[in-house]
């Protein structure tokens, strides 16, 4: 036997380990959802974001927030869940423009969130941003 035909399926099994960690990893990043999303402005302190869908939509294992369009300081995030005690999370910081949070695990192994309460402050002159809440199934 020569020497080309194990090479060239070495190759195609090498090949065929990328792909399938290149589609891992894609699959991994769909499972990052929008649960609700709303447009802030400066003249509010706060925003309550109901989240949207049926009751198993909103059955996630993790939550964050991501925001677009200025950069958002936030001094207290409330996540309400469905028949569970409420999150409350103080000083959660400052999220760039394009940013997100560290994710937030449900209580228990999944939760329904019913809705996020956001208090926060628009930085650098804007007058809006896009907040965007995410599950994680």
């Amino acid at each position: 036997m020569s020497i080309l035909p194990r090479n060239t399926m070495a190759g195609w099994a090498i090949a065929a380990i990328a792909l399938l960690g290149t589609a891992t990893a894609i699959a991994g990043d769909d499972a990052w959802f929008v649960l609700g999303e709303q447009t802030i402005k400066t003249e509010d302190p706060s925003v309550t974001i109901k989240s949207e869908g049926s009751r198993w939509d909103k059955d996630v294992k993790q939550v964050r927030l991501q925001v677009d369009g200025a950069d958002v300081t936030i001094s207290k995030l409330v996540l309400s869940w469905d028949n569970r005690k409420d999150d409350k999370i103080n000083n959660v910081g400052t999220l760039k423009s394009g940013g997100q949070t560290a994710p937030f695990n449900a209580p228990g192994i999944k939760g329904r969130l019913t809705s996020a309460t956001i208090y926060y402050t628009i930085g650098g002159g804007k007058k809006t941003a896009t907040v965007k809440v995410m599950g994680y199934d």
